[in-house]
């Protein structure tokens, strides 16, 4: 069963008189339960590939499609519902505690407090980051931005969840924590679309996807090939 499914897409990036094909002619689809990483260098696209998908961006050609519709007739009610898109900005008030950093995206849907409440912390509790309930977002670390942010986008309980860049700048000790809750929030069923500009990056995929010059291939470029056993064992 596919999820989400990217097809044929194509973006191109336009600066004054100078133009830059981004994505070119892209399809992919991604079922519930499936981790799929996309590798690419900087300035690759791989972070507009993300942002296609998410439905935050347009594609210029080609359709985007979650659960059967596309995204540019539906993406207001999909993304934050159906998709989760992973903002790792955290931009809480100065006041705001992590907790209620979580919270507020309920509270603004008309959730209850009380309600609010007992899902963010749960959210907190599952991505590792309950410890930081009471905490500023400014103090946080990287690892723990990064946790936060998912718990955040978690507490929708989207179906999709797109999330860019996951272990950049994170400190190597805790870069494998972070893979393995993204690998087994997918074996709970979520769909997860991960990007990465590291090697490393691509633990616990079930699939590893490199972009470069605009295109997706689905079998590891050069640059990939000493990076084996990319599925989890069974």
């Amino acid at each position: 069963m596919t999820l989400l499914a990217l097809e044929h897409v194509g973006k191109r990036y336009v600066d004054g008189p100078h133009e830059r094909p981004l994505l070119n002619d892209v399809s992919l689809d991604l079922a519930p339960g499936e981790l799929a990483a996309v590798w690419g260098l900087r300035r690759s696209g791989r972070s507009t590939l993300l942002r296609v998908a998410a439905g935050i961006e347009r594609p210029d050609t080609g359709v985007v499609r979650f659960d059967g519709r596309d995204l540019v007739d539906h993406g207001e009610d999909v993304l934050g519902e159906g998709i989760g898109y992973v903002q790792k900005a955290l931009r809480g008030a100065e006041a705001q505690s992590v907790l209620e950093e979580v919270m507020v995206c309920l509270l603004a849907r008309g959730i209850s407090r009380a309600a609010a409440h007992a899902r963010a912390c749960t959210a907190l509790e599952r991505t590792g980051s309950a410890q930081c309930a009471a905490l500023a977002p400014r103090q946080l670390d990287k690892a723990e931005s990064v946790r936060v942010a998912l718990a955040r986008t978690l507490v929708l309980s989207p179906r999709v969840l797109v999330v860019d860049e996951p272990v950049n700048g994170v400190d190597l000790h805790e870069r494998d924590g972070i893979l393995l809750l993204l690998r087994s929030l997918a074996d709970e069923g979520v769909a997860v679309l991960a990007s990465t500009g590291q090697s490393t990056g691509l633990s616990g995929a079930d699939r590893a996807l490199a972009l470069s010059d605009g295109e997706l291939r689905g079998s590891p470029s050069q640059q990939l090939a000493p990076v084996l056993a990319l599925r989890r064992s069974a």
